[in-house]
């Protein structure tokens, strides 16, 4: 269900499916139509565009939603390193598709390596569509979570197309989320 809201402010934003940055004046009309790992999508008359979860202020959105979320992480701080990147990375979403990049299956490595004292985590991943200017939004998105565990020194995000997806490499999850099940 898409809600209709106005930008109370301009907002910065990332066209969707180019990639590129675009500003949203105020005032403008927009639907959002994704509300997932604190990011919203939204349709306007010029098409779809990401705005991120620092500006959900400007959609009239109470971050209370977002605080919740950040103290179910926080929960795991105690969990092994490895849980806690995969629990991060499934908090990274294709602006376009209503599944995080686990359970879409785009994630193909995530590997910890220990490298003097410090801790890399090393990530290959694919998107859906090779041509997808979403890309290195979506690999920052992933990049960007994984920082925000203390024990990461730092986090690699590589893009990779062998093997191709398809969507047989979508979990069970993903596949009841996208009513394909």
């Amino acid at each position: 269900m898409q809600q209709e809201t106005s930008l109370t402010r301009d907002v910065d934003a990332i066209q969707i499916p180019s990639g590129d940055p675009i500003t949203l004046p105020i005032g403008t009309v927009v639907y959002i139509t994704q509300r997932l790992g604190g990011s919203y999508t939204v349709a306007t008359h010029s098409g779809l565009a990401r705005i991120s979860s620092a500006d959900a202020d400007a959609l009239g959105i109470d971050t209370k939603a977002q605080e919740e979320k950040s103290a179910e992480i926080e929960r795991l701080k105690d969990a092994p390193l490895e849980e806690q990147v995969w629990a991060q990375l499934k908090g990274v979403y294709d602006p376009e598709i209503p599944v995080d990049i686990v359970n879409l299956g785009l994630v193909y490595d995530c590997a910890l390596e220990k490298q003097d004292d410090r801790i890399v985590v090393l990530v290959k991943m694919t998107l859906t569509a090779p041509g997808c200017g979403m890309g290195p939004v979506i690999a920052a998105d992933a990049q960007a979570r994984i920082m925000t565990i203390p024990e990461v020194s730092e986090a690699k995000v590589e893009l990779v197309w062998d093997p191709a997806w398809n969507q047989d490499m979508i979990s069970e999850e993903g596949r009841m989320i996208l009513g394909m099940v």
